[in-house]
């Protein structure tokens, strides 16, 4: 178990999804800070939503971009009475795990890279000529997956069954943090705008290269890359803690 006693820890998953880490937090003797940088609501017009599912029964795969797509594309899928006959696949574990908790079995996920790159390059998907797919996602988000399915030969419909928005800020004491942890591109880009250039310095959990990759454009200065899903970040937080300890003998 990690140990990060004496440590405060910004969470910046959204709410209903903060538990996990919040109480991984907690039990290694941190201080977790709830802060969510975005909040998940069913879309609008779920009649859009819904008679576009009607005819998944049509489609060859249909694809799960996050856990918040499964939670809200199984559940508008279940509305619609549809058990889907097609394949299953997401982009990470997380995802996998919240699809075999819903009682789905054969999916296609990547076994390393947890992203659109890493499930584009699984076999299965590379002669899609002809097949129909739909991508259940949020509001906007990358072009790459449906965009290199396209380009080989498949037709891609998108199913945008959740959206995102900002929540209103509480006042947190930047100052008081020895860490913060970000688990999507969208949430760093709102958490840039609220933080000063010095803070800037506090060590910044990042859980894909590509987030990685934006935080450094961003300015900030120690950034670290963690496994995957809740048990990524907590092994990585007690790794930097053991080398905050060792460094103070």
């Amino acid at each position: 178990m990690a140990n990060l006693k004496g440590l405060r820890i910004l969470v910046t998953r959204p709410s209903h999804q903060a538990g996990g880490l919040t109480q991984g937090i907690l039990a290694a003797g941190g201080e977790p800070v709830l802060f969510p940088l975005l909040e998940i609501s069913p879309v609008a017009d779920t009649a859009a939503l819904h008679a576009q599912i009607s005819q998944l029964a049509d489609y060859q795969l249909a694809i799960f971009i996050s856990p918040n797509a499964v939670e809200q594309g199984v559940a508008a899928i279940r509305k619609v009475g549809l058990k889907p006959s097609c394949k299953i696949a997401t982009v990470g574990q997380g995802s996998a795990q919240a699809l075999r908790a819903l009682g789905f079995v054969d999916i296609l996920v990547p076994c390393e890279r947890f992203d659109s790159e890493g499930l584009l390059a699984l076999p299965e998907l590379q002669d899609v000529a002809g097949w129909r797919v739909m991508i259940f996602r949020g509001d906007g988000g990358r072009a790459l997956l449906g965009d290199t399915l396209k380009a080989r030969g498949a037709i891609v419909d998108y199913a945008t069954c959740y959206q995102r928005s900002i929540p209103l800020p509480t006042a947190i004491d930047w100052h008081r943090l020895d860490a913060i942890t970000i688990t999507s591109s969208e949430a760093l880009t709102y958490l840039r705008q609220l933080v000063a250039d010095a803070q800037l310095n506090i060590p910044l959990f990042v859980l894909h290269s590509r987030i990685a990759d934006l935080a450094r454009e961003q300015g900030w200065q120690h950034i670290i890359t963690t496994e995957s899903g809740d048990a990524g970040l907590l092994a990585a937080l007690d790794k930097w803690a053991t080398q905050q300890d060792t460094a103070l003998i």
